[in-house]
């Protein structure tokens, strides 16, 4: 199944574009999004693997793949499979001014 952005979000931030090369030690490792963030893995060339504990699986994810939504908090890892050149966009609700 494929997960969708919430309605209410908006872009805040954006990753460089990673590669095989660069891909940093963080992502490979087990991390989390922040609460209230959400991922979205961009793949632009090539092959990403995302590994993800809840429940326990690896998708691979591809430029002819849906972006990847990640939920806040939810643990996970990526690995290159190959070249692959990819990038993070990370979305929150939107601040409303008071």
């Amino acid at each position: 199944m494929t997960r969708r952005l919430p309605d209410g979000l908006v872009a805040y931030k954006r990753t460089p574009v990673f590669d095989q090369e660069n891909l940093p030690a963080g992502l490979r490792q087990d991390h989390r999004t922040k609460p209230g963030v959400w991922g979205v893995i961009h793949i632009l060339e090539g092959v990403l693997a995302y590994t993800s504990y809840e429940p326990d699986q690896t998708q691979i994810l591809e430029p002819e793949s849906p972006p990847k939504v990640v939920e806040p908090c939810e643990r996970h890892k990526v690995a290159a499979v190959g070249e692959v050149r990819f990038y993070v966009e990370f979305h929150r609700r939107e601040e409303r001014a008071a």
